[in-house]
């Protein structure tokens, strides 16, 4: 299962690969545009989702695959395996991608870099977590992602919405609202990152500032606590039904 999900996202990260090579110039701006925004909505979803479904995941999934290995319906557990790895692999490949398109591509050796420190940030993570609560909190760890990969989203789209103001899909409105580059260049090695990570921009047209209004006042809408009462009153309406 774990090799038939990793197979499928290599096909897909191929797929991607191939189409960059058959599409012309205009038209890998487009796709690389597409990605992009692509990207970021998955990641908002993900977020979402997780922060619906995270708690009652992992014992979801044992209960599952419980079921499939006491039955020994090892199709089952194929599947689940399978589905699972290739959809985290698919969203990988297609994060990669994104980031490869808005910076010097495959070929840049700083995109390689990043990718090796992302993986072994990952593993020793992955190792942290196993070792229990003790060590490192679960709790923490999923807030901690869940903040970056929000950060993440706005990159991506903002990197998105100026491919589109590049081909002329979107007005630009005004150039240049300012010029904070005397304080934080988004061109020097801190600026860059930060920039890869948030979408600052140092000098940010007016598009692109509406767009991050827009994307943070949906977020924190759809990210804020439930309160009590409105729960309450769910649960109410749950038992009545």
């Amino acid at each position: 299962g774990v090799a038939a999900g990793l197979v499928g996202a290599l096909l897909l990260g191929l797929g991607i690969e191939a189409m960059n090579t058959v599409l012309s110039d205009e038209g890998q701006e487009y796709f690389q545009t597409s990605l992009m925004l692509l990207a970021a909505g998955l990641i908002v979803q993900m977020v979402l989702w997780m922060r619906r479904h995270g708690r009652q995941l992992k014992r979801e999934m044992e209960a599952s695959l419980g079921s499939s290995v006491a039955q020994q319906h090892w199709w089952g557990v194929f599947g689940l395996v399978a589905i699972a790895v290739a959809r985290e692999g698919s969203e990988t490949v297609l994060f990669l991608g994104s980031l490869a398109g808005s910076g010097q591509g495959l070929a840049g050796s700083s995109f390689w870099l990043a990718l090796g420190l992302g993986v072994a940030l990952a593993a020793g993570t992955f190792y942290l977590l196993q070792l229990g609560g003790k060590v490192f909190s679960w709790a923490i760890f999923f807030r901690v992602t869940e903040v970056l990969l929000i950060l993440l989203a706005c990159s991506l789209l903002v990197s998105g919405v100026e491919k589109l103001i590049d081909v002329e899909l979107l007005p630009v409105l005004v150039r240049q609202v300012w010029d904070s580059s005397g304080l934080l260049d988004d061109g020097s090695v801190l600026g860059s990152v930060i920039s890869a990570f948030t979408g600052y921009r140092a000098r940010p047209s007016l598009t692109v500032l509406l767009v991050m209004a827009f994307y943070w006042l949906a977020m924190w809408r759809l990210t804020r606590p439930v309160p009590v009462s409105a729960n309450a009153s769910a649960s109410a309406g749950v038992a009545q039904a």
